[in-house]
C-alpha cells in the first residue's frame, strides 16, 4: 500500500471512530482497502446496531457520506468509502442476491420484462451483477428515489 492510501484509510477510520463517540460508542473500527479504490470500514456489533443502521440502512449511508465528504474536503486521494455496521450490508447483499435469482428465473420463464421496485444504488448494483451472470439484460430506469431496474431477455 502506498503512503497516500494509508493516510486516507487512517483518516477515515479515525473520523468514523470519533463520530461514533458522539453516540456514546467507543469502538475500534476495522479499516482496509482491497482494491485501492474503496475504503472498507467495519463497525463491530453493539447495542446501537439498529440506531446506527437506521431505517432501510439510511443512517449507515449517511455516516458513509459524512466520512467520504470529510476525506474529499481534506483533499485525500481516496474518497470512496463503504461503511458496514455488524455486517448489515453484507447480509443485505446476500438477501438481495437470492431475491434477484428468483427474479431472473421469473423473467426466463415468462419471457416478459420485469419492473422491480425502487432500490438504492448498492442494491441495484447487486441485481445488475446477478442479471449479468445469468445472461439477462438489466437497465436502471426512473429518477431519484423512484430509480429501479428493468430485467429482460437479451435482444439478439
Amino acid at each position: 500500500m502506498d503512503k497516500n492510501l494509508d493516510a486516507s484509510i487512517n483518516y477515515a477510520k479515525k473520523y468514523l471512530e470519533d463520530l461514533l463517540t458522539f453516540f456514546g460508542l467507543n469502538t475500534v473500527v476495522q479499516a482496509s482497502s482491497d482494491d485501492n479504490e474503496v475504503i472498507e470500514l467495519n463497525v463491530a456489533s453493539s447495542h446501537l446496531n439498529g440506531f446506527l443502521i437506521g431505517q432501510r440502512g439510511e443512517t449507515v449511508r449517511a455516516l458513509q457520506f459524512m466520512v467520504s465528504n470529510a476525506l474529499r474536503n481534506n483533499e485525500y486521494e481516496l474518497t470512496r468509502v463503504n461503511v458496514d455496521i455488524a455486517d448489515y450490508k453484507k447480509q443485505r447483499a446476500e438477501r438481495i442476491k437470492e431475491q434477484a435469482e428468483e427474479w431472473v428465473k421469473q423473467v426466463k420463464d415468462s419471457k416478459e420484462p420485469l419492473n422491480l421496485k425502487p432500490m438504492n444504488p448498492a442494491d441495484r448494483r447487486v441485481v445488475h451483477q446477478v442479471a449479468s451472470d445469468n445472461d439477462l439484460a438489466s437497465e436502471s430506469a426512473g429518477e431519484g428515489r423512484d430509480r429501479h431496474i428493468v430485467l429482460s431477455l437479451k435482444k439478439d
